[in-house]
């Protein structure tokens, strides 16, 4: 990606710090990505059963139950008491995501976010048109909607039609129909709406969002004085307002990013040539000050909007 300059997005992080370090979160990511699909594929495709089931419910080594807590709730909503391993494996997963950040779950385990992420990647590489966006919240719309419809009509309505459920039985018993489900977000993300799916519509999303409000794990700009204005994080956010807040503070203000719409993805570390951004605890609130200028006192409307 380049910006309206043409100057390439990270082309200063790659200078500092080399290609891998401007890269090295993303390509942790996909790691991480593959490795948590490749272990419920092992049984499967290799007969190795270290983990039976998928990211709504599994078991771990016969001995760790895991079930996605949202799965949980729309049981609970469908008024369908879950059995007590249902039970303990939601309450560990939820334990662990509201420790590191809800949406952590986004950027480092669902499968679906490489698909999101290429449709953006050629979504700029295209020069689309930004498209249709709407509101942020409707994502907490479309979560309580779930809840509502699994209420009336007594099933797990979300598992009806989630991609991320979808995608995982393609894989084990052939994709079938889940192609088009699959293939739907990545042409939403495309065409109509620019990050669309995770950034607005996923339930999902916005369920993990909520459980990692006050999440121990945080990134932070304690060098955030030494921010050159390039715009280079903002361009690569998938969501871009969490970061004006500790970067463009006054110098009072907290560097930690404490939106539970943060993702902690961490490709604002890769591609600031500055080091301004780090991992950290929330608890970490220690930062140089903000360096004051007409700039810092703005949203970012131009490039940065436009690429990210």
């Amino acid at each position: 990606m380049s910006t309206a300059t043409g100057r390439r997005i990270g082309e200063d992080a790659i200078a500092a710090k080399g290609w891998l370090g401007a890269h090295k979160y993303l390509l942790l990511r996909r790691v991480s990505q593959i490795f948590f699909l490749g272990l419920f594929l092992l049984g499967p495709w290799f007969g190795i059963w270290w983990v039976k089931g998928n990211l709504s419910g599994s078991l771990t080594f016969g001995i760790l139950p895991l079930t996605d807590p949202f799965i949980l709730i729309q049981s609970l909503a469908a008024r369908h008491w879950p059995e007590l391993t249902a039970i303990t494996g939601a309450l560990i997963v939820a334990g662990v995501y509201a420790l590191i950040g809800g949406r952590v779950y986004c950027s480092w385990v669902c499968p679906i976010n490489p698909v999101t992420d290429a449709a953006h990647w050629l979504h700029t590489r295209l020069g689309l048109p930004k498209g249709w966006q709407p509101k942020r919240g409707m994502r907490l719309w479309v979560m309580g909607m779930v809840l509502v419809v699994s209420s009336i009509t007594g099933s797990i309505a979300w598992e009806l039609v989630n991609p991320i459920s979808m995608l995982h039985r393609g894989l084990i018993f052939g994709m079938g129909f889940a192609w088009a489900f699959v293939l739907a977000v990545f042409l939403f993300d495309l065409i109509l709406s620019r990050r669309g799916w995770c950034g607005h519509l996923c339930p999902v999303g916005a369920f993990y969002g909520l459980l990692g409000t006050r999440s121990v794990l945080r990134v932070s700009a304690p060098n955030r004085a030494a921010c050159d204005d390039c715009m280079d994080c903002f361009a690569v956010c998938p969501e871009m307002h969490v970061i004006t807040p500790a970067l463009r503070g006054a110098e009072d203000d907290t560097p930690l990013i404490l939106s539970p719409d943060c993702t902690n993805c961490g490709r604002c570390i890769d591609v600031c040539g500055q080091d301004v951004f780090r991992f950290t605890t929330r608890f970490d609130d220690t930062a140089a000050p903000a360096r004051q200028s007409g700039g810092r006192s703005r949203q970012p409307q131009s490039e940065a909007s436009r690429a990210a």
